[in-house]
């Protein structure tokens, strides 16, 4: 399967009630119920209804077409890949997440397509926490021809940071991502972490992180508004990754992150394998959240 495929798969759920056959007061009720299962949030959905009212589709047509072009007008405002400030060296990622979200493996796609654009790349194996984290990233290092900053389990983080900036800027490298622990977003210690994590890389340079990415399991629906929240908080998100849409997304949920933030969605991941990570579009999404794609 394509990664179209994959991504159409994943959003099946939520596509199906546009298999209505009329539009009428009680389609427009399924839809409003359809978009709230799907996680679309109560503003985006209700402005959605309203708008339908207003519209007065006479067909399916009409209503799909309409709710398409609302998709892709509210997510192509979101729709913006990384920019790579090349005048910063390294220009530095920070990744962020909670356990499962798949960052790790996130990080070593990224890594595979900056390489690829011709950037040198390092990666930060700053989750000193938790088992085998440091060994997965050297495995993608190894794969994709990366160093690897590492230190042993239970190592500071922040200290780690602060080495591999300053080892990236004597290697020459464009680009640093950082790998960070898994943490939930109502754990006040580890947030704590983070932030000093943060802190300490503005030592090594006081305009980092250049950008701050949250990488969120799309499967976990509304509860994804609270990790936005408490990472932006701690962080300063500048942008989201979106992962495991090949499951059993609730894809909505984009439409409510979009309501609620407006940060920038880079790309989307619809597999595990390194070619299914893409950039974000509107079109192809709307598509998918449509059943067209």
């Amino acid at each position: 399967m394509g990664w179209l495929d994959n991504l159409k798969k994943g959003m099946k759920k939520t596509a199906a009630v546009f298999k209505l056959t009329k539009v009428d007061f009680d389609s427009l009720e399924e839809l409003e119920e359809a978009l709230l299962r799907a996680d679309a949030g109560f503003t985006t959905t209700d402005e959605i209804i309203e708008g339908l009212k207003k519209k007065r589709p006479q067909n399916m047509d009409e209503l799909k077409s309409y709710v398409r072009e609302e998709l892709i007008t509210r997510l192509s405002a979101i729709a913006k890949p990384i920019e790579i400030d090349k005048t910063k060296r390294p220009y530095v990622i920070l990744m962020t997440g909670v356990n499962g979200a798949g960052k790790t493996t996130t990080i070593g796609k990224l890594g595979q397509y900056y390489k690829s654009l011709g950037y040198q790349v390092s990666f930060a194996a700053a989750d000193t926490f938790r088992a085998g984290a440091t060994e997965q990233l050297q495995e993608w290092g190894k794969r994709i021809g990366c160093t690897v900053y590492a230190a042993k389990t239970g190592a500071d983080a922040a200290g780690l940071v602060f080495d591999a900036m300053k080892g990236a800027k004597e290697q020459g490298d464009d680009i640093l991502l950082v790998d960070t622990a898994g943490r939930l977003h109502n754990k006040t210690d580890l947030m704590n972490e983070l932030g000093k994590i943060v802190r300490v890389m503005k030592k090594a340079d006081e305009t980092a992180p250049h950008s701050a990415v949250l990488v969120l399991d799309a499967t976990v629906g509304q509860n994804g508004i609270a990790q936005v929240k408490a990472f932006k908080e701690c962080a300063s998100l500048t942008g989201l990754i979106l992962t495991k849409l090949d499951g059993t997304a609730k894809g909505g949920v984009l439409l409510a992150l979009a309501k609620e933030f407006g940060l920038p969605v880079h790309a989307i991941g619809v597999g595990e394998r390194a070619e299914d990570l893409h950039d974000f579009t509107a079109e192809q999404y709307a598509d998918s959240l449509l059943g067209d794609a």
